[in-house]
């Protein structure tokens, strides 16, 4: 079995976008409970190490991916930037696989 095998990264890349996505959509939450009704920061205390993991997961699938499927710099750039945004890197995981960007290149497939 191939270290980079592209059907494991194509699932580990979707898995860990998706991921990042929920853990921003809990982070917020428990960023409104800590500063709106100010009530409590459980919340952020939970959610904001899990988004760092995550996020730093995301990023080391991002690279694994962009030697995999052999991303231009440019396409690795904007799904690095899409970790910044909530939501954002499963709107990048959804247009990048309608593009064929989570494939196997060309060139290596037998």
């Amino acid at each position: 079995m191939r270290v980079n095998d592209p059907v494991r990264v194509r699932t580990f890349f979707r898995v860990i976008a998706f991921a990042e996505a929920c853990s921003w959509l809990g982070l917020l939450i428990g960023m409104y409970i800590k500063y709106v009704p100010e009530t409590t920061e459980a919340g952020v205390k939970i959610f904001g190490p899990i988004h760092g993991v995550i996020f730093l997961a995301y990023l080391l699938a991002t690279l694994t991916a962009r030697s995999t499927f052999g991303w231009s710099l440019r396409t690795t750039f904007w799904a690095a930037v899409s970790s910044i945004p909530p939501f954002a890197t499963a709107v990048f995981e959804v247009v990048a696989d309608r593009k064929g960007l989570l494939s196997e290149p060309a060139a290596t497939r037998a």
